[in-house]
């Protein structure tokens, strides 16, 4: 799939990008984000909830379904939209804050300095920057009384991470929609698009003609490239090859995440400890 983002149509400045994920969208958008908030029970009463606004089109249209769902809900909660600048050139920092405005969600933004560590490093500095970042947003979102943040992750990252582990990483690894902070007491994170496929979200953004970062890394400015992100780009075209002889096959490899038959496993890991079959043969 193109993953350029470029509305096209000459009527785009009259379409409200909010309410196009009620009405054009609703059935690949908006019902998806809800059914995944409930079936995964990802907001309660009492909630603060910090959106993280990366700049991109997944955490946008997190950050507008977010919005909406604090509008009707039926409980209590509040929202924080937080995006974080890493060191962006002044023209990627512009386009993060123009889109936010457009979207009217109002961003509590903070600075780091993690692109000038992770450019020092050569070994892994996506992963570190990754670290890096999730640690800053949690450490932030806590010091705005917040007790969960909200990130952009969807269903095709589910899958495609999914079969990554398998592929390359030789193990069977999900991506949970929901799971509490290793560091930070009382944090949790959450993934409201856990169900929004990457397709709708690129149709949404082009619909609006609406434009966002892609990395705005310095390491993508070096045109360095990460071996996980050229394995994930791997991943996402064997299944669109496979989905021409298996249209199901992306809902198949979200399901066997929630249909694990651990009978069948030779062995497991369950709380950072690992089991054998023999243990109950």
């Amino acid at each position: 799939m193109d993953n350029n983002i470029n509305g096209r149509d000459p009527a785009i400045n009259d379409r409200d990008p909010v309410m196009s994920t009620q009405k054009k969208f609703r059935k690949e958008i908006w019902t998806p984000f809800v059914s995944a908030v409930k079936e995964y029970e990802l907001i309660k009463e009492g909630d603060r909830i910090a959106v993280c606004m990366s700049g991109g089109k997944d955490s946008a249209l997190l950050g507008v379904l977010m919005k909406m769902l604090h509008r009707w809900s039926d409980f209590p909660f509040e929202l924080e939209f937080i995006a974080m600048d890493p060191g962006y050139n002044p023209d990627n920092r512009a386009k993060l804050i123009a889109n936010c405005e457009r979207l009217e969600l109002p961003i509590h933004l903070f600075e780091t300095n993690i692109f000038s560590v992770t450019s020092k490093t050569e070994k892994n500095p996506c992963y570190l920057c990754a670290r890096m970042r999730r640690g800053h947003l949690y450490s932030f979102a806590k010091s705005l009384g917040c007790n969960k943040i909200a990130l952009g992750h969807h269903f095709s990252d589910v899958i495609e991470t999914t079969l990554m582990g398998m592929l390359w990483g030789a193990q069977i690894q999900g991506m949970l929609p929901k799971l509490h902070s290793t560091n930070y007491e009382g944090m949790e994170l959450i993934r409201p698009l856990y169900k929004v496929h990457e397709e709708a979200i690129i149709a949404w953004a082009n619909y609006n003609g609406l434009s966002f970062l892609q990395c705005a890394c310095i390491m993508t400015e070096r045109a360095q490239v990460d071996e996980n992100a050229s394995k994930r780009r791997e991943t996402k075209a064997l299944i669109r090859e496979l989905k021409k002889t298996n249209p199901d096959v992306e809902k198949n490899i979200f399901n066997s995440i929630h249909r694990a038959n651990i009978d069948t496993l030779v062995s497991y890991k369950l709380h950072d400890e690992m089991h054998s079959f023999l243990e109950e043969f």
